[in-house]
């Protein structure tokens, strides 16, 4: 690592498994009003089909709308990544991702999905892992109801 480079920053060809780097666009604004400016831009541009900003103070109802007309203006999806507890009222959805102890793998990309704000729809939970050599995410039955297991009925 090198001495200018942070330990929390997007390392792009760390995502590898995930993407190809070469398709990542990162940019490092200096405060979070030039991010949603940044973010704003990318979701209005149709060439984009994911916008993802990391923010650090809470979003005032006129800066989340914007952001939502941007996203519906180029038909792109955006996602704010917010520390716990501090939301959003424009929030379209709001999740939350933990990781999963499963003892069936050492290196476990196991996590539990959770959407606890749907505006329109339902809420729900989900087991998912990333698969590698797909690149997507498969939905896990939890671990007492996989067949075969002993908690399983059948």
């Amino acid at each position: 690592m090198s001495k200018n480079r942070s330990r929390e920053e997007l390392y792009p060809v760390g995502l590898s498994s995930l993407l190809d780097p070469t398709h990542l666009l990162l940019a490092r604004p200096g405060s979070q009003a030039d991010g949603l400016a940044v973010a704003e831009e990318a979701l209005r541009n149709e060439a984009l089909s994911f916008v993802v900003i990391e923010i650090t103070q809470p979003l005032d109802l006129r800066e989340g709308r914007r952001l939502q007309l941007a996203a519906r203006a180029g038909n792109t999806t955006g996602l704010c990544i917010i520390p716990e507890g501090m939301g959003s009222n424009a929030a379209e959805t709001r999740w939350h991702v933990s990781p999963v102890f499963d003892p069936e793998r050492e290196d476990s990309t196991l996590m539990h999905w959770s959407i606890i704000k749907n505006k329109k729809g339902t809420n729900g939970a989900w087991n998912v892992r990333w698969d590698p050599q797909t690149r997507r995410l498969h939905v896990v039955s939890p671990v007492g109801e996989r067949p075969g297991s002993k908690s399983s009925s059948g």
